[in-house]
Formats: C-alpha cells, sequence, structure tokens
C-alpha cells in the first residue's frame, strides 16, 4: 500500500527561481528598465547647481571710476573725467544691486566704483568752472591787447564845448577834444590835431564835390616812448554837420592827403595836412585819429568851422 503525502506541490526548477528573481529586481509590476537607462530614480536638484558670480559691473566701475577721478585732477580733461565718472558711478550702482541679490561677490568693489565715479563727477565741475575763467580771462586780456592803448590824458585847448557849454562827448563816455587838443597816450605817443583851415582844391583834386566847401587839418604825432614808431599805421578820418555824415579825404598832389610814412624815432614828431570835403551848410568837423591799427585806441577831435 503506498503512502501519499499530502504536501502541496511547489514549482521547481530555474523557471520558477528566475521568475521570483525578476519579480524582486524589477519591482512588484514586474517592468524592466529600458537598455541603456539608468536603473535608479532621476536625481532632483532643487533650485539648481550654484551660478557662477558675475562681477563684471563692479570691477568696470573701479577701473572708471579711478581713471575719471585721476583726470578730473587736471582741469583741461574735466570733459573725460565727466564722461567716466557718470558711467563709473552707473556701473558701480549697478553692480552693488547685483551683489544684494546674490548675483555677484564684489559689493564692496562696485561701491568703490561708485563713490569714484562720484568724485570725478565734482572734480570735472570744478576743472570746468577753473578752465571757463581761464578761458574767459585769456579772451578779455587778447581783446584788451587787440582793442590797444587809450588816450589817457590830454593838454592844449582842453576839450570841444557844445551849445550848453559843457564838455561834448564821443563813444563809451570819451570827452571830444577841441582844436589843438592833444591825446596823450601814456609814455608812448602824443597826438594834436590843429584848428581846420579852408582850402582851396587844385583842378586835380580826388574826392571834392562841387558845391561843397573843403577844409584842412594838420595832425602832429609825438613819440614819447623809448622805441621808434611805425606812423604809416595811422588814420585819420573824418564826419562833418549835424548828422555826422562821413567827410570824404581829398587827395591834391603832395600838399594834402599824402598821409604819414616812415618810422618816427624816440622824442621825434611827424607831421601831415588831410584835407576833408564837408557840405556847405555843416557847423563842425570831427576828426578821428587812430595812431596805431591795434596798439592805440582812436581819438576825436570836435572842430568848429
Amino acid at each position: 500500500m503506498s503512502q501519499h503525502t499530502n504536501q502541496p506541490q511547489h514549482p521547481q526548477g530555474p523557471e520558477y527561481g528566475q521568475s521570483y528573481g525578476q519579480a524582486e529586481q524589477y519591482g512588484q509590476y514586474g517592468q524592466s528598465p529600458q537598455y541603456g537607462q539608468d536603473p535608479q530614480p532621476p536625481r532632483h536638484h532643487g533650485h539648481g547647481a550654484p551660478q557662477q558670480a558675475r562681477n563684471g559691473l563692479g570691477t568696470a566701475a573701479l577701473i572708471l571710476g579711478i581713471i575719471g577721478a585721476v583726470s578730473g585732477i587736471v582741469p583741461l580733461l574735466f570733459w573725460l573725467a565727466g564722461i567716466l565718472g557718470l558711467i563709473a558711478l552707473v556701473l558701480g550702482l549697478s553692480g552693488r544691486g547685483r551683489a544684494k541679490r546674490g548675483g555677484a561677490t564684489n559689493k564692496g568693489v562696485a561701491l568703490t566704483g561708485a563713490v569714484l565715479g562720484l568724485v570725478a563727477l565734482i572734480l570735472s565741475v570744478v576743472g570746468a568752472v577753473i578752465t571757463f575763467k581761464a578761458v574767459d580771462t585769456a579772451v578779455k586780456e587778447v581783446d584788451k591787447a587787440l582793442a590797444g592803448q587809450e588816450a589817457t590824458s590830454s593838454s592844449g585847448d582842453k576839450t570841444a564845448k557844445g551849445g550848453d557849454g559843457k564838455a561834448e562827448e564821443g563813444a563809451k563816455g570819451a570827452k571830444a577834444l577841441a582844436a589843438g587838443a592833444t591825446a596823450e597816450y601814456a609814455g608812448k605817443l602824443k597826438v594834436t590835431v590843429s584848428a581846420p583851415a579852408k582850402h582851396s582844391p587844385s583842378e586835380y583834386a580826388v574826392g571834392h564835390t562841387k558845391g561843397n566847401k573843403a577844409y584842412k587839418v594838420t595832425v602832429t604825432i609825438e613819440n614819447t616812448g623809448t622805441e621808434k614808431f611805425d606812423s604809416a599805421l595811422s588814420q585819420v578820418d573824418a564826419r562833418a554837420g549835424a548828422d555826422g555824415k562821413a567827410a570824404e579825404q581829398i587827395f591834391d598832389g603832395e600838399t594834402t592827403g599824402a598821409g604819414f610814412t616812415g618810422s618816427i624815432l624816440p622824442g621825434k614828431k611827424a607831421t601831415a595836412v588831410f584835407a576833408f570835403d564837408a557840405p556847405a551848410a555843416a557847423k563842425n568837423l570831427t576828426v578821428e585819429v587812430t595812431p596805431g591799427f591795434l596798439d592805440f585806441k582812436s581819438s576825436h577831435w570836435d572842430l568848429k568851422l
């Protein structure tokens, strides 16, 4: 009589072991990973890897601030200091803001660049003021030199008198001199204009209009300086009548209109006769003498006709 056991039958062999191993290895769902795929789950990095610090703004601000501040020390470079200072200030403030947000690590460098930019701006303003004042002073000196010296005093018949007995004044309050008066250019020249005299132009005279009257004056220039004076640069003009109409100069051979020529040595004088054409009704003749083109201002004589 055979004996039978009631033990449960289990699958044997490699098939069972393989199935069990695969289930254990790949999980309860029995899904195997694709070929070449990492069986480990992907790693989550949260906010991501740390970013590299961006310190360019602060560094640029520091460099430009240094150059701008150094340029500001030289007044003529105020424009360069102003430009670099403004750029450094903007970059420095931007770099400081980036550092606060964690995008840069050179907060101190950016702040220093901004401060230097501000210093450069201040120096540029100071340099501009100094430069403009220096240029203004130089321009005034040049204008003064080009305008020439003004007559400082007069002698002789004092100043011309008007109808009310008061001295007549010319441009900028300068008093017109009377006949025979002398305009003195301190330490350099003395200029004298005589009283007018009637002149009879010859048939070869140029500048006389029929119906007008001709008058001549004698102009004397004395060199009271220590250097010779070129009298050829002297100019004599005139205006006639109450309306100040220009009186045309009369050239009448060697007698009138030749003007001054050559140089006047120190302590010497030169004399020239000038004739002018004036309307018949003119009561006065204003003579203007400019001793030099650049060195002296003109002086005026108001002569009664």
